[in-house]
């Protein structure tokens, strides 16, 4: 099985947490769910630098990496991640959505209102307690 090493990103604006939806895509279970935005890291990348091309590919955004949030490991029907996430704030106010369908900016006490894909659940709980 698979198991893959990724990066997420909390980009905080005020009170408010940018959280994206995923298009259709080959897993059922987590097609159409909200995250927060990121993905893989390469080879010979930091987790930083990941996070910050990752950004860049997905949503044409430039971050600034304010700390390491919390690591997820989590286990999907068909493969495994460890997931590092980071509170980050947005450098520009403007951003395309170019892997995802739609965003909502959320107070976190309402990002309980998503249908989140799993892996990404312990870091909306934590963000609902601690935010």
């Amino acid at each position: 099985m698979k198991h893959y090493e990724v990066v997420a990103a909390i980009i905080m604006d005020d009170d408010k947490v940018l959280c994206v939806q995923r298009d259709h895509g080959k897993y059922d279970y987590i097609s159409l769910k909200y995250e927060f935005p990121g993905g893989k890291i390469e080879p010979d990348e930091t987790k930083e630098q990941a996070l910050e091309r990752e950004l860049l590919e997905e949503l044409d955004i430039n971050i600034e990496i304010e700390r390491e949030f919390l690591t997820v490991n989590h286990q999907y029907p068909d493969f495994s991640v460890t997931m590092h996430s980071f509170i980050c704030s947005a450098l520009n106010s403007t951003f395309n959505l170019k892997e995802h369908i739609a965003f909502k900016w959320l107070n976190t006490e309402n990002l309980s209102i998503l249908d989140w894909a799993e892996a990404d659940l312990p870091i909306v709980s934590k963000l609902m307690k601690e935010c």
